[in-house]
């Protein structure tokens, strides 16, 4: 091969039958995608595989040792079973064939192999049931081939199917590897000097074909460093860009609106508040577009942040865009920040401040007519503040001068979403980006995923907020306090608090799905049969539903009534899915009761608690699970209840999830592009590969020099881009 081959075709290299497969199993399409497919461990010989970690339904290859071999008749038909016992000295597992009588003369007492197939259980006996396996040569005419996969002292296992077996992978990258010549690295030569790593070429034979573990190391602490180094250059180059666009500077030193704003509010200002406000007027004032991620745990004030500087880009004769991931919450904005206004939202109605402006909102359920009324408000500049959902990217929408693009729930949207907002600007400038989060950012998640902005972060609540109480009740043993839960409701309804029920799944009209409640129910809370439910067995209470089947308008018709407390039609209880879970803010709101907690994540979790206690009366969120005492389900439910810090939360429940959902949906092209590195853990790597990236960036950014380097970075944007095309 040439230094260009690692995008060479498959099945080229080893043929059409094996390049379907792992086309198939992994939509591998080139050779760099199979040399990039690394081991998940390495298994030592006369070293065999932990038994005891199998779990039943997970598609395994383990190591062991053969330790008897039985033939039995099947009972209910005509044939035999034979049945292997394997050991690894500690743990035992069965191994067996259907009429395959032949296997007895190859299937020896002593022999070791490899085994690959799915873990189940038969009669309180872990096996797996006519697996592909693969012997160990233990003499000189056994297969050559067999001989060369695994004359080495590591033995790569790598992540396989149920149809592709480790051992397959293996002789496909072999195949690949014994051709393989040197190939361009991305890493530039004084990076890999300064940092003391190994080549490109050296690091992939390293990885596949080690002879020791420190072979092992070398490949990974290089390949780990790739992979931080590649990104932290795409989010530099990203950086330098935003810094070479042009802005209008927005900059009003005690506008009228703002002003007025400001003097009506009902409550002061945090000083972390304060701070971060004075940050943003800094960025708006500037001729290049602010860039800026304004985290805060769950009502640290974050809106009221934003609002302000919404205002202030009014004042300087511009529009500012609330972007929300959700037509709830898009509402929801609307609805608060009109009443936050009052009259300054009101501006040519009868009683609206001269000084005011118009909010309108936009969303893809809206009924045409509304709509061209609020396109006409947004494209004639009437509409100083405009909210809406992903309906404010469509082509329809004119803004007269968009000056400040504000994101609500950044991770969950991709980099081409909000650029696709900011390009809305006129005369070809951009306008100034606010994205916010209340999910609280680890400092190497930060880096690594929203590397491309600065970040602001407001750690402390605004005065007069009441502590959240919360505790789990486990059903199978406090039967007892999931019956005074449900007094509860009762109690805070006749004070006429509001209270929300979540369940995991939306359900299903029928008697067949009807769910009592009590105690010892067992299958998966739903929103339509738990408000049945109540509004049967709890009298009195005003129950209603809120889940992602329903119109924008059937939802925003539920949220008025259940924040209203003096409306003719109000709602007590609101049984609804994670819809709820950022932004609803109903100040009357006390109590939450989250069935089959166990089945949403920490960070969820703590978002859904947060819409309670709002106001000035105490919130109480109650976890109910069936989960077991000790099991991870339970221990992540106690953790919840441990604390109210978010970011002591967020850290903990990094800590608890895999590396692909650590990265999750927060920025499209990311978990792809990591194999190997460990967001949460290799903070050190990520810290260094930042550093290399800034200097290569500064004295040359454009790649011009570094063509392997640029390359690599073309294909993750290529990536992205598919990505966001897909979703869009």
């Amino acid at each position: 091969m040439t230094s260009g081959d690692l995008k060479r075709p498959l099945s080229s290299v080893v043929g059409g039958k094996t390049a379907t497969a792992l086309g198939k199993s992994f939509g591998m399409a080139t050779v760099n995608d199979l040399l990039r497919h690394y081991p998940r461990r390495y298994a030592q010989r006369g070293e065999l595989t932990d038994l005891a970690t199998l779990r039943d339904g997970e598609s395994v290859t383990v190591l062991a040792e053969i330790e008897q071999v039985t033939i039995r008749p099947m009972k209910q038909r005509r044939g035999s079973i034979l049945e292997a016992v394997v050991t690894d000295g500690k743990g035992r597992l069965s191994v067996t064939f259907f009429n395959q009588a032949w296997r007895e003369r190859e299937l020896r007492a002593g022999r070791s192999g490899l085994f690959s197939g799915q873990v189940s259980s038969f009669r309180n006996k872990r096996q797996l049931a006519h697996p592909q396996c693969l012997l160990l040569p233990d003499g000189v005419d056994d297969d050559p081939e067999a001989i060369a996969a695994f004359a080495g002292v590591l033995i790569p296992v790598y992540p396989a199917t149920g149809s592709l077996t480790s051992w397959q992978i293996a002789g496909a990258v072999r195949v690949v590897l014994d051709t393989l010549g040197a190939v361009d690295d991305p890493i530039p030569d004084a990076v890999l000097s300064a940092e003391g790593l190994v080549g490109l070429n050296r690091a992939l034979h390293l990885i596949h074909r080690p002879t020791d573990f420190e072979d092992v190391g070398a490949a990974q602490a290089r390949l780990k460093f790739e992979e931080a180094f590649v990104l932290q250059v795409v989010l530099a180059q990203r950086r330098q860009q935003m810094a070479h666009l042009s802005a209008t500077s927005r900059a009003v030193v005690d506008g009228p609106l703002r002003t007025a704003f400001d003097q009506k509010l009902p409550f002061v200002l945090t000083a972390g508040q304060n701070s971060v406000s004075e940050e943003i007027a800094k960025d708006l004032a500037g001729t290049h577009p602010m860039h800026r991620l304004l985290q805060g745990d769950v009502g640290s004030g974050k809106t009221i942040v934003a609002l302000r500087a919404m205002l202030s880009v009014v004042d300087a004769g511009g529009q500012a865009a609330l972007l929300a991931p959700t037509e709830v919450l898009a509402a929801q904005h609307y609805r608060s920040i009109r009443e936050l206004l009052g009259p300054l939202a009101e501006r040519g109605l009868l009683g609206g401040a001269a000084d005011g402006t118009k909010v309108a909102l936009l969303t893809g359920s809206q009924r045409t007519a509304q709509r061209r009324v609020e396109l006409l408000d947004v494209i004639t500049g009437d509409a100083g503040i405009v909210v809406g959902t992903h309906a404010l990217i469509q082509d329809t929408v004119e803004f007269r001068d968009l000056a400040l693009v504000v994101v609500d729930e950044q991770h969950r949207f991709g980099v081409e979403q909000r650029a696709a907002l900011a390009a809305k600007a006129r005369d070809g400038t951009r306008p100034h980006v606010l994205v916010m989060t209340a999910t609280p950012i680890p400092r190497t998640v930060a880096m690594t995923v929203f590397g491309d902005l600065d970040i602001s972060t407001l750690s402390e609540l605004p005065a007069g907020r009441t502590p959240i109480a919360t505790h789990v009740i486990a059903t199978r043993e406090q039967p007892g306090h999931l019956v005074r839960a449900w007094q509860r409701v009762q109690e805070e309804a006749a004070k006429k608090h509001r209270i929300f029920v979540v369940c995991p799944r939306i359900g299903d009209v029928g008697p067949e799905d009807d769910l009592e409640i009590d105690a010892g129910e067992t299958s998966i809370a739903s929103v339509i049969d738990i408000a049945q439910s109540l509004a049967r067995d709890l009298p009195g209470l005003r129950v209603e539903m809120l889940h992602g089947r329903m119109s924008g308008d059937e939802k925003e018709d539920v949220m008025a009534r259940f924040a209203n407390i003096s409306h003719a039609a109000g709602i007590d209880v609101l049984v609804a899915t994670t819809v709820i879970e950022v932004g609803v803010d109903v100040p009357a709101a006390t109590t939450m009761i989250i069935l089959d907690a166990d089945r949403f994540g920490i960070s969820q979790l703590h978002q859904l608690r947060g819409r309670v206690g709002r106001g000035s009366l105490p919130g109480l969120c109650l976890l109910v699970t069936d989960a077991d005492a000790g099991s991870p389900a339970r221990e992540r439910l106690l953790a919840v209840a441990s604390t109210t810090d978010g970011f002591e939360l967020s850290q903990l429940d990094l800590e608890m999830r895999r590396e692909g959902d650590v990265l999750g949906a927060m920025q499209s092209g990311r978990r792809s592009s990591l194999r190997l590195l460990e967001v949460v853990r290799d903070e050190d790597i990520i810290v260094r590969a930042r550093a290399a990236a800034l200097e290569v960036i500064e004295v040359d950014p454009q790649l011009r020099d570094h063509a392997a380097l640029r390359i690599e970075i073309d294909s993750i944007i290529a990536d992205e881009h598919a990505e966001f095309m897909e979703k869009a």
